[in-house]
């Protein structure tokens, strides 16, 4: 069955006239009754009864006439959904974000996008950094917003956006808060405050382990407010991403001998046709501000102490 078909025979049904019903859908009147001949050979019997003054439906064509109308209401339907979707309209954006990419670093893309594109949807979910691939490869996200040191496999494309270095957190009474930098082997017997959901702990564990740094953990918490609370009344230090120490009663400090730095970026599935929506989300992320870390550079052998050395906080 093909949609001509279909639409000659709604056209036919609704003139009962050959001629008119050609004129309607612009072909010529044998052309129109060789389709309708060969519809009905497909279904079967007779779709109409032809006399001389009058053509009427058949009860076949009684029974198919709602059936055929319904398959033309849902080929135009996805004619304009198409269509809608060329022009990034009424359409939802499914978007994956790891856990530790706040909402802070993104809110003002997100407000960006939706005032270029308001009849877009925007929906995000957050995972940690293996479930988030998953759900991106499984379709349940369009694209992703994801962080690691390392790049995601083979699967995915991965677009740089700007990268992040993790620091120490610590309160102002802390030791660490009188050095401009924190060592890794410096971080040896300390206490630690742990936040649960941290994507990059088992990659830090082991560049902290081979570095003879084994720190005591002394509190978890999912929630990162309970973390850097407990953090500011002096359990301990805390491991972030730079942009992720909101709680201004904290200080950071930049974490060397190793830096473990992450860049983050939009992922997708490689080879996968992006929906119209994914090619403008990727536009405005590619043009957004992003920020610079204020430890973008290392300070000078004269302005910095390491563990053991007295010097001003910066």
């Amino acid at each position: 069955m093909e949609m001509q078909q279909v639409r000659y025979f709604l056209a036919l049904s609704k003139t009962l006239n050959f001629t008119r019903a050609a004129e309607m859908v612009h072909v010529s009147q044998p052309a129109l009754t060789r389709a309708i001949q060969q519809l009905e050979a497909e279904l079967g019997g007779p779709l109409f009864h032809r006399e001389r003054q009058r053509t009427h439906l058949s009860e076949l064509g009684r029974i198919m006439l709602p059936y055929l109308e319904n398959i033309a209401l849902q080929a135009e339907a996805a004619r304009e959904h198409a269509k809608s979707l060329k022009r990034v309209e009424r359409t939802t954006l499914h978007i994956g974000a790891m856990c530790t990419i706040g909402p802070a670093l993104v809110a003002d893309l997100l407000w960006a996008f939706q005032q270029q594109y308001p009849d877009v949807d925007i929906v995000v979910s957050d995972r940690a950094a293996t479930p988030l691939l998953e759900m991106l490869a499984a379709g349940e996200a369009d694209i992703a917003l994801y962080g690691m040191p390392d790049e995601p496999d083979l699967r995915f494309h991965a677009f740089p956006l700007f990268r992040e270095r993790f620091v120490v957190a610590v309160p102002p009474t802390h030791h660490f808060a009188k050095q401009n930098v924190v060592r890794v082997p410096d971080l040896n017997r300390e206490n630690y405050v742990c936040r649960a959901n941290c994507e990059v702990y088992e990659y830090a564990r082991q560049k902290f382990n081979n570095a003879g740094a084994y720190v005591r953990q002394v509190f978890s918490s999912e929630r990162d407010d309970w973390v850097q609370g407990m953090i500011k009344a002096g359990l301990g230090f805390g491991f972030f991403p730079e942009f992720c120490v909101n709680d201004p009663g904290l200080l950071t400090r930049r974490l060397i001998d190793p830096e473990i730095i992450r860049t983050i970026m939009l992922v997708t599935v490689r080879g996968r046709p992006h929906s119209p929506a994914v090619g403008a989300f990727m536009r405005q992320a590619k043009a957004h501000p992003w920020p610079v870390g204020q430890y973008d550079r290392l300070p000078s052998t004269d302005s910095y102490s390491l563990a053991g050395e007295a010097a001003p906080a910066g």
